[in-house]
């Protein structure tokens, strides 16, 4: 099963409760945090939510 490297790369400064709350189930913070989450439907839906704040790439096992 592959992997996703999620990079945040803007700040939550100003930006709307769902995003905030979003970020933080992802296990991110501050900008240049860097989790490794299992790439599944409830991962991509909550990334397209902060599609802008993050950068990600795919890791193959």
């Amino acid at each position: 099963m592959s992997q996703l490297k999620i990079t945040q790369i803007k700040s939550i400064i100003k930006t709307q409760e769902k995003q905030k709350l979003t970020i933080k189930a992802l296990g991110l913070g501050h900008p240049n945090n860097i989790v490794i989450q299992p790439d599944n439907a409830q991962i991509r839906g909550m990334i397209n939510v902060v599609r802008h704040l993050v950068h990600v790439e795919e890791l193959t096992a």
